[in-house]
């Protein structure tokens, strides 16, 4: 079947990741996903965008037909946002998908189908082969691989009559943040951009063979400004996350949240912990699991601060910093969201806001949907529904795996901002 993305939207779209499948246990937020989908269109969404762990199912070779899932070991990610996976669980994966899918059909819900599995995606996993599978594949070739997996995957929805579901397919998440870079020499930022586009373009060359009436394409974590001419030639969609960070940005260069473990400077740090923290070395995985933090990109004081923050004192440094980056911040957004519309203008291809707004934060932390981040939200849907973007989130935040969920009407709100069903109707 054919599928256009230049159809009526805004799509609002709920970031669900990797979690609607990590996250099935008892009382957790996809245990049932009939329930996650009516909730999400009491909120006003219309579209999830989600890891389908496409290699896993169909170019690893394992069996998936029970995948065991679960936390990363102990208390280990616990208080961390995406990682506070509560149960082990067993799934069989294809048919889990294939529900989802159906659960998608029951309640009118388009699906974005991208992976994470470069990036974090088998660390839940309960065995290390997900991720040797992987990495066992040449970084020159991991592109097409994942365009041969994602194709697969099309085919198999086809067959089951829910081809129509899947609105866009991403090779893969923040393709300049991961494994998808191994041997290339660069860094996370403008040069890796560039420097992917020859192996990204042989990816969507190979998805395109197989299903030319399909919309594909990657996306890029912030919006690589300084390296938008060296994108992909073929994109059908231009996906980028605009997370604008700034007093974010302070904290974690301040504390070296995200440099070597030999750099973090612990005892600074402890104005954000709570007390009886333990030291950064004594907070790991269980002996035997290690690989976990191979699996991940996560740096590893980040997710030691984030386990073991006060949130009212993370909150608080915040605030406290806030009125020296607010102008710029919301200046960032603004331009960073004209910059990419018009790239994609010029191209003739849809904007995509995949994920937002400030940035990542502790999982308790409530800077982003409190006053100051929730106006951010706010800005972004606008500036979004006034430059004509396909879908946006209304913040990565709004996912039932985040306590942000709870706040209804602010989605709803930011819903209706972005589909412009806040405005009164016109006079007849």
């Amino acid at each position: 079947m054919t599928v256009s993305l230049h159809t009526a939207g805004p799509r609002v779209i709920t970031l669900w990741d990797f979690s609607w499948y990590t996250r099935t246990g008892p009382g957790e937020p996809f245990e049932d996903l009939d329930r996650a989908f009516a909730e999400a269109r009491e909120r006003g969404y219309d579209t999830i965008r989600i890891c389908a762990m496409p290699f896993l199912l169909f170019r690893s070779g394992l069996d998936t037909a029970a995948l065991g899932l679960g936390p990363l070991g102990g208390a280990f990610g616990q208080r961390t946002r995406w990682y506070d996976v509560r149960h082990t669980t067993t799934i069989d994966a294809r048919a889990h998908l294939l529900e989802l899918f159906r659960a998608a059909d029951r309640h009118d819900v388009g699906v974005v189908a991208s992976s994470w599995e470069y990036q974090q995606s088998p660390s839940f996993a309960a065995t290390p082969d997900w991720y040797e599978a992987l990495h066992a594949v040449d970084p020159e070739v991991r592109a097409e691989v994942l365009a041969d997996a994602h194709a697969d995957l099309v085919d198999l929805l086809e067959a089951e009559h829910l081809g129509h579901r899947l609105l866009l397919t991403e090779l893969h998440n923040e393709v300049q943040i991961g494994y998808l870079t191994d041997g290339l020499g660069v860094g996370r930022g403008d040069d890796a951009v560039r420097a992917l586009t020859p192996r990204l373009e042989r990816g969507i060359a190979r998805f395109r063979a197989r299903h030319p009436d399909r919309p594909v394409t990657v996306n890029y974590a912030g919006v690589p400004v300084g390296a938008l001419s060296a994108l992909p030639a073929d994109l059908d969609a231009l996906v980028v996350h605009p997370y604008v960070y700034g007093v974010l940005q302070e904290l974690v260069d301040t504390f070296g949240l995200r440099g070597p473990v030999d750099e973090f400077d612990e005892e600074r740090a402890r104005e954000l912990l709570r007390p009886g923290a333990p030291g950064l070395a004594a907070w790991t995985v269980p002996p035997g699991q290690e690989w976990r933090t191979r699996a991940t990109i996560m740096a590893l004081p980040e997710l030691y601060v984030h386990d073991w923050c006060d949130p009212r004192a993370w909150d608080r440094w915040l605030y406290d910093r806030w009125g020296a980056h607010r102008l710029a911040m919301f200046q960032r957004l603004t331009l960073w969201l004209e910059v990419a519309a018009d790239v994609a203008a010029a191209r003739g291809i849809p904007l995509v806001l995949g994920e937002g707004y400030v940035g990542y934060t502790p999982l308790h932390g409530r800077f982003e949907e409190d006053p100051v981040g929730a106006e951010i939200c706010r800005h972004a849907l606008r500036e979004a529904r006034r430059l004509g973007a396909w879908g946006a989130v209304v913040c990565s935040n709004a996912a039932p795996q985040h306590p942000m969920w709870s706040d209804v009407a602010l989605q709803q709100e930011c819903a209706a901002i972005l589909t412009g069903a806040d405005r009164p109707a016109p006079a007849i």
